[in-house]
């Protein structure tokens, strides 16, 4: 077994390389002035399971994945395992209108024809898994963003719908506290109220798990009503911190008390790695 890590993945890779106690095989690439993708795999990988480790952030990362797999196949790897921490495309899981591509599902058949089997964390949907041709499996973050949390002393664990309370419940076990859901009631056409569900938040130290946070808008409005509800403490946690356009200014502004993501997108947020529970998975295969 071989390890190649991405650009997009590359500390990620080295730390899962340091877990399996390997080194990460040496490659170029790099990109042209036309900002076209070059690679090249230096170090042999010949008759070798080979392990490509690459978040698929934006469509540039995606091609690199694809010029990756495509070079270890030309030097005759006996089987690729892409692990894709962060799968770029799978909130496009179905189609929403009549006339969109399934964007998820192109990627993931776009994938199976190049690489052996596939790994990720987290999905936004689990049926996503489904779209490939290929055995592909998900690992969940919860354990170790749980494990973060514990020092935290969380009263209760929030999830950000009533869809997302099986991530909410396991990390609630773990943390032996209370769970919930946020809930939206619409007050008037220009007002909408999110609170838990069921329980007070009021002078309870309070953790939102969310798998993945883009714009922020949501959760930013979530933190608003807990301060409101009396919350003492917020932390907002989730697995995928895409933090796009000024998502962090929008969370900042409503004061938590520590946004904190993992690093299946290299950000100053990334406090949890899921270096662990990716070793733990590639050395069952």
């Amino acid at each position: 077994m071989k390890l190649i890590g991405g650009t997009a993945s590359l500390g990620l890779a080295t730390n899962v390389a340091k877990h399996m106690k390997k080194n990460l095989v040496k490659t170029e690439i790099k990109r042209f002035s036309d900002r076209e993708c070059y690679v090249r795999i230096i170090d042999s990988v010949d008759e070798d399971h080979v392990i490509i480790i690459q978040s698929t952030i934006s469509d540039a990362h995606i091609i690199e994945l694809f010029l990756l797999m495509d070079a270890v196949r030309r030097e005759q790897a006996k089987k690729i395992t892409c692990v894709i921490p962060y799968y770029g495309y799978a909130r496009q899981d179905k189609q929403f209108q009549k006339g969109e591509a399934i964007s998820s599902a192109a990627l993931a058949a776009l994938i199976s024809t190049n690489a052996d089997a596939v790994v990720t964390i987290d999905p936004h949907k689990e049926h996503i898994l489904d779209y490939f041709s290929i055995p592909a499996e998900s690992i969940s973050a919860i354990m170790p963003l749980s494990s973060y949390l514990q020092k935290k002393e969380i009263d209760l664990v929030l999830a950000p719908d009533a869809g997302a309370m099986n991530r909410a419940k396991q990390a609630a076990s773990y943390l032996n506290c209370e769970v919930d859901y946020l809930e939206k009631k619409r007050i008037d056409s220009s007002t909408v109220q999110i609170t838990p569900k069921n329980l007070d938040a009021t002078n309870k130290t309070v953790a939102i798990i969310d798998d993945i946070i883009a714009t922020g808008g949501t959760m930013a409005r979530s933190i608003e009503e807990l301060h409101r509800q009396g919350a003492k403490e917020i932390y907002i946690t989730c697995t995928h911190g895409l933090f796009a356009g000024n998502a962090i200014e929008k969370l900042q502004n409503t004061r938590p008390t520590e946004i904190i993501a993992t690093d299946t997108i290299d950000s100053e947020y990334s406090k949890v790695s899921t270096d662990q529970i990716i070793s733990n998975k590639l050395q069952k295969k």
